[in-house]
């Protein structure tokens, strides 16, 4: 119950992140649009040399991408620190689970109400190989912990 509590915080922050990414994106299309609407009047109210407006026109490009990069690599950082921050509360989330876990009081297997062993399955490089894995429910954070580590 509580790994699952901890799974659908972690995929809610995840969506909310993804939305708020769209949402940047958009705005940033949007902008960029704009943009170019306004050099393409500023070019044609102009009546200069064909080759006056080709140098002015990639002079406004060259701007344009050098902010647009400038943008880009501030909301890349932003990205990153998000990244590292879920990374960090994932690692807690999972230490409690296991403390949880670990706490948990050891109940032998044959006392046990219908408790199933959950079963893995383990797929090697080689296609010939394939195997379940089993194990006892009260190895299961020692288990989890070395998936982990």
């Amino acid at each position: 119950p509580v790994l699952r509590l901890l799974e659908a915080q972690l995929q809610d922050q995840r969506r909310e992140h993804e939305e708020e990414m769209e949402a940047l994106k958009n705005q940033v299309d949007l902008m960029q649009e704009e943009l170019e609407k306004q050099q393409q009047a500023f070019l044609q109210s102009l009546q200069l040399s064909p080759e006056v407006q080709v140098e002015l026109g990639l002079q406004q490009e060259i701007t344009r991408l050098t902010n647009e990069n400038l943008d880009l690599k501030e909301l890349l950082e932003k990205l990153e620190k998000n990244e590292k921050k879920l990374k960090k509360q994932l690692k807690i989330y999972m230490k409690k689970v296991q403390d949880f876990e670990a706490s948990q009081p050891m109940v032998p297997v044959e006392r046990r109400p219908h408790e199933r062993t959950m079963q893995v399955a383990v797929q090697r490089k080689e296609k010939d190989f394939q195997g379940m894995l089993e194990y006892y429910k009260e190895d299961e954070p020692l288990l989890i912990r070395n998936l982990i580590t």
